[in-house]
């Protein structure tokens, strides 16, 4: 029997897992204001970003709270679900839910202090969230543009932290790129699944590897093309054009794993397992912070 210290380290332990830290990854997209305003990057707007970084990457984790808590019984009859801390017994599930609610209105509230439009965005984020776990992530479609339009609220909101307008091209290839992610990820979990698709995720019924490949086509496409007219278009330096074979490498990688390595279930991972996508990241990062550097 453990001693009231060891459970007390154990359930703070637990309440760290429910916000699920390994999925935070995501939300470094808030830094992309930042890497394209090169000459905003200061101090404070440095520390603003991570702080909001921090906010919305617990915003995010009460929605794992709320999903936890709703499907523990469910979770106790899956093989790997199991192990989470509330379908596995480690943390109380009404200890888990009051923990997620007082650290919501904290995150939201701290953001509304940070800046007022920032803390609506957390707001409508959560909601499409919770939107997406209970019905959005079951219709047809529509999964996969509600796992984009969370994407694209990040990158508004990194903007919208340091003050700096997004050029509509910047957000339509942060949407693409986020629906060819979406899409992977749904090939991959049809793929794995191999014809038992219904038991895992029912939506995954309406989908075949040829829809999804067709789909992947057209944003790949898309993408590319977006990021080379942004790269034009932006009032920005047209030496911006350099990384665009960057961008196509890395999609062209990641197609690559999609369909030759089974991969692509976990963006994050990916990312960093696989040290090709890696280096390219790093190289596109300091691509463009160079280019800033130097031509403007």
């Amino acid at each position: 029997m453990s001693s009231p210290a060891t459970g007390t380290g154990s359930t703070v332990s637990g309440l760290f897992r429910l916000l699920r830290p390994k999925q935070w990854t995501k939300n470094l997209l808030l830094f992309a204001a930042l890497l394209f305003s090169f000459e905003e990057i200061r101090t404070e707007t440095i520390l603003a970003t991570l702080l909001g970084f921090i906010l919305f990457s617990l915003v995010a984790g009460c929605v794992y709270i709320l999903n936890d808590f709703v499907d523990r019984d469910r979770d106790r009859q899956h093989p790997v679900k199991r192990y989470r801390p509330m379908a596995s017994g480690q943390v109380n599930p009404s200890h888990a839910l009051l923990f997620g609610i007082i650290l919501l209105i904290l995150s939201v509230g701290t953001a509304f202090m940070m800046n007022p439009l920032f803390g609506v965005l957390c707001i409508v984020y959560f909601l499409l969230n919770v939107s997406y776990s209970f019905v959005l992530k079951h219709l047809v479609i529509l999964d996969m543009m509600t796992i984009a339009a969370g994407f694209v609220l990040r990158a508004i909101a990194g903007g919208v932290l340091i003050h700096v307008p997004f050029t509509p091209w910047f957000l339509i290839c942060t949407m693409l790129l986020s629906l060819f992610l979406a899409i992977g990820k749904r090939r991959n979990e049809l793929t794995l699944l191999e014809g038992n698709t219904g038991s895992h995720r029912k939506v995954l019924d309406n989908y075949s590897i040829t829809l999804l490949d067709q789909f992947n086509t057209i944003v790949t496409t898309a993408t590319i093309i977006s990021y080379s007219l942004f790269t034009f278009t932006s009032d920005r330096t047209i030496h911006l054009m350099w990384t665009i074979p960057l961008v196509i490498y890395g999609m062209f990688r990641y197609l690559y794993l999609i369909h030759m390595k089974n991969q692509g279930g976990s963006p994050d991972r990916v990312l960093f397992e696989d040290k090709p996508i890696l280096i390219t990241v790093m190289l596109y990062v300091i691509s463009v912070v160079t280019i800033f550097a130097i031509f403007e």
